[in-house]
């Protein structure tokens, strides 16, 4: 269990803080800048396509190791009391935050398929799709962004 929450809690500790947090942030805003070439090119490229998939990459070994530690109980850090009525990162538990924490992950799922589609042009027309392409990203890294915020810091119900 101790390994699934190792690989589960990779955080980056950069001067950005928060903004390049996770492995799946990272990725997801170089996704993000990327997508503008198939944008304005009109077509994808092969090197596009590898990102993509390292970026599922990214977001199914903490979400298949979060679905884990969810089976054995276990709630995002906001969520839970470490002793003394804070949490692992010195906030007042937020119960709120776990259910939070999945609907982000969902959205960045969902993100994930849509930009898939759009990319191969199954859905729309390519030229039309590929437009598209940057803003699904760039919501893609807000969820992403959100995930480890909620992961960290409580909400507006902190200690309910």
């Amino acid at each position: 269990m101790e390994l699934i929450r190792l690989i589960h809690n990779v955080r980056f500790d950069t001067p950005l803080g928060i903004l390049l947090s996770t492995p799946l942030t990272v990725a997801c805003l170089i996704l993000t800048v990327w997508s503008l070439v198939p944008a304005i090119r009109g077509r994808v490229d092969n090197p596009f396509l590898i990102w993509v998939r390292l970026t599922w990459v990214t977001l199914l070994l903490p979400g298949v190791t979060g679905i884990l530690l969810a089976l054995g109980g276990q709630k995002v850090a906001s969520a839970t009391d470490a002793g003394g009525g804070v949490t692992r990162y010195g906030f007042p538990p937020d119960p709120s935050r776990n259910g939070e924490h999945w609907m982000y992950v969902a959205f960045v799922l969902l993100s994930m398929y849509i930009i898939e589609m759009l990319s191969r042009g199954r859905w729309v027309d390519p030229r039309v799709g590929l437009r598209l392409l940057p803003l699904v990203a760039f919501f893609m890294y807000g969820c992403a962004f959100m995930i480890g915020r909620v992961a960290v810091f409580p909400g507006s119900t902190p200690g309910t």
